[in-house]
Parts: C-alpha cells; sequence; structure tokens
C-alpha cells in the first residue's frame, strides 16, 4: 500500500484531482496496484467493465463518508474504520452484481470480495480521502475509478477478442479467425499487463526525453543571450 498511500503530486484543482488517477497516476499503469484482479478477470469484457463499475462505486462511496468523517476517526483506529467502511459499500456492490448480472457474478468468483484488500481502495482513503473535503475525495475517487476501469477495459478487449474470437459475447472474428486460447489464460493476462506497462513506460520515457531538450533548448538561449 506504499505506493498508493503516497501523497499525490500536483495542483489539487478539481480538473487536476479529476484527471490525474486516468494516466499519470493511473492505478493500475503507473502505480501498478490491483493487479491481482487486474490479471484475473480480464479475459472477458464483461467482468472487466463489472470490476470496474464495482471498484469506482466502493472508492466513491467510502471516499464520501471517509472524507466526511476525516475530523472524527481517532488516527489510531482510522485503518481499521476504513475498512469497514470500505467493506460496507463492498457488501451493496456485490449484492447489486449477484441480482443484475448473476452470471458475471458468478464468474468473477471471490475476486469481487477482494476489493476490500485492493491498495487502490484503502490507499485513496488514506492518501486523499481522509485529507480534503468531500467535492475533492469524491473527484479523486472517480478519477481513480475510471483509469481502473479503462486499464481493465485495456486488457479485457484485446484478450476476449483475440482469445474467444468476441466482444461482449458477440462473435466479432471471421469464422477462419483461430482463436488464440492462451490469451484465456493466465499466461495471456501477463502478457497484456507486460504490453500495457511497456507503451506506458514508453510514453513516460518520451515525455521527460521532450522535457529534457525543452530544459537544455532553453538554457542554450538564455546563454547565447
Amino acid at each position: 500500500m506504499s505506493m498508493a498511500a503516497k501523497a499525490s503530486t500536483g495542483p489539487n484543482t478539481p480538473q487536476a484531482v479529476l484527471t490525474r488517477g486516468l494516466w499519470h497516476e493511473n492505478p493500475v499503469l503507473v502505480q501498478t496496484l490491483g493487479l491481482c484482479s487486474a490479471l484475473a478477470v480480464t479475459n472477458a469484457v464483461a467482468n472487466s467493465i463489472a470490476m470496474g463499475v464495482a471498484t469506482t462505486f466502493v472508492l466513491v462511496g467510502s471516499a464520501i463518508i471517509v472524507s466526511l468523517l476525516r475530523k472524527i476517526i481517532p488516527h489510531q483506529i482510522r485503518i481499521t474504520t476504513y475498512i469497514l467502511i470500505i467493506a460496507t459499500f463492498l457488501a451493496i456492490a456485490d449484492m447489486s452484481l449477484e441480482a443484475m448480472v448473476p452470471d458475471v457474478h458468478k464468474a468473477m468468483g471471490p475476486y469481487i470480495a477482494l476489493i476490500i484488500t485492493n491498495c487502490i481502495v484503502l490507499g485513496r482513503q488514506e492518501a486523499f480521502a481522509s485529507r480534503q473535503p468531500v467535492p475533492l475525495a469524491v473527484l479523486d475517487a472517480l478519477g481513480n475509478g475510471l483509469g481502473f476501469t479503462i486499464a481493465l477495459l485495456l486488457m479485457g478487449i484485446p484478450r476476449e477478442v483475440l482469445g474467444n474470437g468476441t466482444f461482449l459475447g458477440v462473435h466479432v472474428m471471421p469464422h477462419s479467425f483461430e482463436p488464440w486460447v492462451v490469451m484465456m489464460l493466465p499466461p495471456g493476462g501477463f502478457f497484456m499487463i507486460g504490453v500495457l506497462l511497456l507503451a506506458a513506460n514508453w510514453r513516460d520515457l518520451r515525455r521527460r526525453t521532450r522535457e529534457r531538450i525543452a530544459r537544455a533548448l532553453e538554457a542554450d538561449v538564455k546563454t547565447t543571450a
């Protein structure tokens, strides 16, 4: 949880708080948190959506309560209190999924319950919601939840399309296409997370290189001036 609990950098404007979790501090692609569920449930797009929506609901709901009670909760029992709050919203999400999409709920197995141990959820309550007013806490939770969902979909869509030839259960590949069965298995999950982390690191490296070049050019201009 150390990485998740690290205080967010940058200004706490509403737009910055909302968008930070989408890319610059994406829970999966940058902080590499929540990988257990990301690897386990992304063999189907429906599972990815359900896990993303459930996690976002728990994040937002618990962020509201933690932010409201941040000045009341004793420091010594804050983690225990956060876990109880998270567990309450998790129970609501779990029962809602079981009632509305029982097949998806069954396919996801125990991984919904593991949201309570997800460092993304507990880490954001400790690092942000417990220190900020409700509006900012909600925006932070929503941004991280959407970032988590996007990462799951970036893994789930290729895995289902290539591994089963379908998208949300609808056949989309030519009948001559031979499904890549490995994409539906655990190695497929590791392969996709590796590809996404490689792409994220490559993009970050390019950004840092451009910034270094810009600073060097600026220094040269000042020197010549």
